[in-house]
């Protein structure tokens, strides 16, 4: 073997010894790390979900750009998580840390923010942060949701849902209907 081909070799397998023993960073997603924190505490894990990361970032970047640590800077939460379609929602904010590692500790330590890290049945959280004009403060939003509401029927528009209640099977036609034959739909 050329002495150039051991030496790539050799030098390709110390950077991989490198690589394997050097601690990490924290590379847990912030949904990972409080998914850690929730399972250590008996609730479930979450996951990221687009539209509450949408959610915490246009709330980020409103009091950001108002300087302004208030879950108001952008309306009512009720009005701004309305779109997630959760039955049960609730956000932290909070501003001062560059990274999320320390701000969650801030709210961990905190029994309010605390208690939204650990909404019951929460499955799906958001999390964003902006800063302010002048660079030097980093404001932080996380949007935590879940019992979830099934999404809208696939029916054709204007076509009715039909629901059966206390097993009763659901009808299409009136009970006064004289239908013989019931084909793809259609009563003869």
């Amino acid at each position: 073997m050329p002495k150039l081909t051991i030496r790539v070799a050799t030098l390709l397998a110390a950077l991989s010894l490198l690589m394997i023993s050097a601690p990490s960073a924290s590379a847990d997603s912030p949904a990972e790390m409080i998914s850690k924190f929730r399972l250590g505490h008996g609730e479930v894990r979450v996951t990221s979900d687009s539209t509450l990361n949408r959610i915490a970032a246009e709330q980020a970047r409103a009091m950001a750009a108002k300087d302004n640590l208030s879950h108001e800077a952008l309306g009512s939460f009720t009005s701004r998580i309305a779109p997630s379609r959760a039955g049960r929602a609730a956000e932290n904010i909070a501003y001062g840390y560059d990274n999320f590692e320390k701000t969650l500790g801030q709210w961990i330590n905190s029994s309010e923010h605390r208690k939204n890290l650990l909404l019951r049945n929460a499955t799906r959280i958001g999390i964003a942060s902006a800063k302010d004009a002048s660079g030097k403060r980093t404001y932080w939003a996380m949007e935590i949701a879940g019992d979830y509401e099934p999404p809208p029927s696939k029916g054709k528009k204007g076509e009715k849902v039909l629901v059966a209640a206390k097993g009763k099977p659901a009808s299409a036609k009136p009970s006064s209907s004289k239908c013989h034959i019931n084909l793809l739909g259609l009563c003869l």
